[in-house]
């Protein structure tokens, strides 16, 4: 089955932020709301980029570009399991995120 859209790490990574730009300070995205905004509200189209979304945000999370949330504190990108938010560096994220 072929996507009609392409979907590469740059148009992933361009989502995130884009959204995340969008917000007021402080404020977090859940993923699945980068995915929607790619591939709409059908269920079976943006579940498809939930594993690529994940590999995209851990990536931006190692760079320092944003920050991975687990129950509303920064997780170790490299090692978190379950729900997750991604939300922009901040003052406050970039002294506790683990490295």
């Amino acid at each position: 089955m072929t996507q009609s859209k392409n979907h590469s790490p740059e148009v992933l990574r361009n989502a995130i932020l884009d959204l995340l730009n969008n917000l007021q300070p402080g404020k977090s995205i859940s993923p699945t709301e980068a995915a929607r905004s790619l591939s709409g509200s059908d269920e079976r189209q943006w579940s498809r980029l939930m594993k690529p979304l994940r590999s995209v945000a851990v990536e931006m999370a190692q760079n320092g570009e944003i920050v991975i949330l687990r129950k509303g504190k920064p997780a170790d990108p490299s090692d978190f399991r379950g729900v997750y938010r991604l939300a922009l560096v901040s003052g406050n994220d970039a002294s506790s995120a683990p490295v």
